[in-house]
């Protein structure tokens, strides 16, 4: 069964009659269309047993059918009112969509109230967590973006490594890997690139900007690219020249931590289990308030998606499921240490896809 006979057969059980499905991530996932709409109205019409059909820019039209989509597309023109469009080509399927399944996390609340104007839904009903299901186990092609993608990844640390110089600033660095990376021939990277030096280095969530790199710095790299509609999402962190000892503690303890949710990843292991090991072991070495993030975090079409890797998380690892384990511990004053992996779950165990060397290295 594929993905849009998938998503009919959750209507019909649901008694759904159709759902309208906008971003762009489920967009592809349903239709193999990528596109970035900006402001306009962009998605996919799937229906119980009705002919689905896609609404987009004019000018994007033949974009969508050179990608495999063989079902209608409606196009209009900017000064064309979109919903009016949406209106007929409803009204000429003749069903009912009284109870329409839609993204309420992202639709706009105006875009909301048109839609209901236009198609009479009486009830929006979640199609989040079902899309989050269909996209949760990955299929043959699917892994092997990934495996492209992760190792692409790889290549933007190496990349990111060579050029450390004592002097260069991190944009420096960042505009090389992603210059190079792009000569391979990447759809783009899957968020904006971290290159954090020194102190820098313990925001989890820090911007590259002009700090310049000097010995005894913790080089940190955070980066993805997409290939195919596929995400990965790598980190590697590094010391420039000479090591303290303090330096070296946290950065064994993130690695011991990685280490021990990597082994633990097996199929029918709760999720939430992996990251109280990681923070366990984080704790016990005393850095346990310096780890304030989850575990990881889904990998695919998005480069966050569903499942969360968060120690409340019940659910049970399964055979082809893709995610991050990144640990993290982040000192004020000193500097932080992540590293992560993507991580595919097979029936023999993990698999990681993301394989530049993790082992304390000091960049000479």
């Amino acid at each position: 069964m594929n993905r849009m006979e998938n998503l009919s057969s959750w209507l019909k059980k649901k008694d759904i009659q159709g759902a309208f499905i906008h971003t762009k991530e489920n967009v592809f996932y349903l239709s193999g269309y990528f596109t970035e709409p900006h402001e306009r109205v962009m998605g996919l019409f799937v229906f119980q047993e009705a002919d689905p059909f896609l609404i987009l820019p004019k000018m994007e039209v033949e974009q969508a059918k050179n990608a495999g989509w063989s079902g209608e597309i409606i196009g209009y023109e900017d000064h064309e009112n979109p919903f009016d469009f949406i209106k007929v080509a409803i009204e000429e399927r003749e069903v009912s969509t009284t109870r329409l399944a839609i993204e309420k996390e992202t639709i706009p609340l105006e875009r909301a109230e048109q839609l209901k104007a236009v198609t009479g839904a009486e009830t929006f009903v979640r199609a989040e967590e079902e899309l989050n299901q269909l996209r949760l186990i990955k299929d043959e092609s699917e892994i092997a973006a990934l495996q492209k993608a992760a190792k692409l990844a790889d290549e933007g640390v190496e990349i990111g490594v060579n050029a450390l110089r004592e002097g260069v600033t991190e944009t420096e660095v960042l505009a090389v890997i992603e210059y190079e990376l792009k000569k391979k021939g990447i759809q783009g990277m899957s968020f904006s690139t971290m290159v954090l030096f020194g102190k820098k280095s313990g925001e989890p969530h820090g911007n590259p900007g002009q700090a310049t790199l000097k010995k005894g710095d913790f080089v940190l790299f955070d980066l993805g690219v997409m290939v195919d509609g596929y995400c990965s999402d790598i980190t590697r962190t590094f010391i420039f020249q000479e090591a303290t000892e303090k330096q070296k503690d946290i950065y064994n303890t993130v690695l011991r931590a990685e280490t021990a949710a990597l082994e633990m990843s097996q199929p029918g292991v709760r999720i939430g289990d992996l990251d109280l090991k990681a923070r366990g072991l984080i704790t016990e070495a005393g850095y346990g308030e310096f780890f304030p993030h989850r575990l990881g975090h889904g990998l695919g079409v998005s480069v966050h998606e569903f499942p969360s890797m968060s120690q409340a998380n019940d659910d049970l690892l399964k055979e082809g499921m893709v995610y991050t384990i990144e640990p993290g511990i982040y000192v004020p004053g000193v500097g932080g240490v992540r590293i992560e992996d993507d991580v595919l779950i097979t029936a023999d165990g993990p698999v990681t896809l993301t394989n530049y060397p993790k082992e304390l290295t000091i960049i000479p």
